[in-house]
C-alpha cells in the first residue's frame, strides 16, 4: 500500500514530522475505527478521523438529529433536523475527506455487536449509557479490539483507552453496571457544549496513537478534566485477570439505550411531511377514535401474539397518550423485525399539545 500523490498533499503536515511521517500515515489508511455514537463526542472524533486519513470509518447510531443537538454536535446543522445521525454524519464526512470510505449501522445491539467488531480494528465509545459501555467493553474483550471511552457530566469529563495490549478493561475500573435508576437519565443532567468537543477530540487522538505506535495512550490510566476548575487528574489502576477472561456476553440494563430510539414531535412532523414514515399508535381502539393523529391503530394488546405487516423500508414511529406503551411496543417490534428502523415518540401524545 502506497499513497497517492493527492494523499500526500492532503496529510503533509502529518508527514513533516519526524515523529510521525509516512509509515503512520499508511498504517490510518489502513485502520478500521468503529464510532458508537455519532452525538457530542462522536462528533468531533469522526471529524477528526476522517480528516486524519483513517481509512475506513463505521458509524453507529439509530438515533435523528434534533434542535438540542446542534449546541454541541459540530457535525450536523440546522437543515439536518430530522434526518438520521449516521447518514448524515457519513454524507458531511465524505465531503471533508472523499478518500476515505464509511458503513454506517442503524444500532448496535448484544445480538450483533460480535460480528460487527470482527471487522474492526477498535472501537471508540461516544455512547452516553453505561449498558452499551458494558456491551462494547465485553465484546471488545470477547474479540481482542481496544476499546476508548469518554464520559461527560455538566463540566466534568474523562477518558481512558481499555483493552489495549494487556491493559485493563473498563470493567477493571467500573466491576459493576449501576442500576438505572443510580445515575442521571441521559440528557437529564446537561453538558457545556465544547466539553464533548474537547473529550471527543481526544478520543480520536487516542484512536490515533494505538493504531500508529506513537506515544503513550491512556492505557491502565483515567484522565478526568475540570473545565469550570481547569483541574486535570491522572489516576493509574490495573488489570483484574478476571475481567479479562470474559467468553460470552451478559445481560445488560436497557438504561439510556431505548432513548436513543425516541424522537420528539418536531422531528416526527419533518419525517410525516417527508412521507419517509408509517405512524403507529398503540393505544386501544376506542382512544384512537377520540383523538388521533393520524397512522394505523394497532393496540398494544393485539401486538404481542398477531403478526403485523410493515413496509420494511420506512421508518416506523410508534405512539400512545404517554410514550409508556409505546416503549413496550417497541421492545415488541425490536423482537419481530430486527432489521426495522422502529422508533418512539418521546412523551407520547400529550407532548404534542
Amino acid at each position: 500500500m502506497n499513497l497517492s500523490q493527492e494523499e500526500l498533499q492532503r496529510y503533509s503536515r502529518h508527514l513533516l514530522m519526524e515523529e510521525f511521517g509516512a509509515d503512520a500515515q499508511l498504517k490510518l489508511k489502513a485502520a478500521k475505527v468503529l464510532v458508537v455514537g455519532a452525538g457530542g463526542l462522536g462528533c468531533p472524533c469522526l471529524l477528526y478521523l476522517a480528516a486524519a486519513g483513517i481509512g475506513f470509518l463505521g458509524i453507529a447510531d439509530s438515533d435523528a438529529v434534533s434542535i438540542s443537538n446542534l449546541q454541541r454536535q459540530v457535525l450536523f446543522d440546522s437543515d439536518d433536523i430530522g434526518k438520521l445521525k449516521a447518514e448524515v454524519a457519513k454524507s458531511h464526512l465524505l465531503k471533508k475527506n472523499p478518500l476515505i470510505s464509511i458503513q454506517t449501522y442503524p444500532r448496535i445491539t448484544r445480538d450483533n455487536v460480535l460480528e460487527i467488531l470482527k471487522q474492526y480494528d477498535l472501537v471508540v465509545d461516544g455512547s452516553d449509557n453505561f449498558s452499551t459501555r458494558y456491551l462494547l467493553n465485553d465484546a471488545c474483550v470477547i474479540t481482542g479490539k481496544p476499546y476508548i471511552y469518554a464520559a461527560l457530566f455538566k463540566f466534568e469529563g474523562q477518558i481512558s483507552t481499555f483493552n489495549y495490549m494487556d491493559g485493563p478493561s473498563y470493567r477493571c475500573l467500573y466491576p459493576h453496571e449501576p442500576a438505572s435508576g443510580d445515575v442521571p437519565a441521559c440528557g437529564e443532567a446537561g453538558v457545556l457544549g465544547v466539553l464533548p468537543g474537547i473529550m471527543g477530540t481526544w478520543q480520536a487522538t487516542e484512536a490515533i496513537k494505538v493504531i500508529t505506535g506513537i506515544g503513550s495512550p491512556l492505557s491502565g490510566k483515567l484522565l478526568s478534566l475540570n473545565l469550570l476548575t481547569n483541574d486535570m487528574s491522572l489516576i493509574g489502576f490495573k488489570t483484574n485477570p478476571a475481567n479479562k477472561t470474559i467468553k460470552n456476553l451478559g445481560h445488560y440494563e436497557e438504561g439510556c439505550e431505548i432513548d436513543l430510539q425516541s424522537i420528539n414531535y418536531q422531528t416526527l412532523n419533518l419525517w410525516l411531511n417527508a412521507g419517509a414514515v408509517l405512524l403507529i399508535d398503540v393505544r386501544e381502539e376506542e382512544e384512537f377514535e377520540r383523538y388521533n393523529i393520524g397512522g394505523r391503530n394497532i393496540p398494544l394488546s393485539d401486538l404481542e401474539g398477531n403478526s403485523v405487516a410493515v413496509d420494511l423500508q420506512k421508518k416506523v414511529v410508534l405512539v400512545c397518550q404517554t410514550g409508556a406503551r409505546s416503549l413496550k411496543a417497541l421492545q415488541i417490534f425490536k423482537n419481530k423485525f430486527p432489521d426495522l428502523e422502529v422508533y418512539n415518540l418521546k412523551g407520547g401524545l400529550q407532548a404534542t399539545i
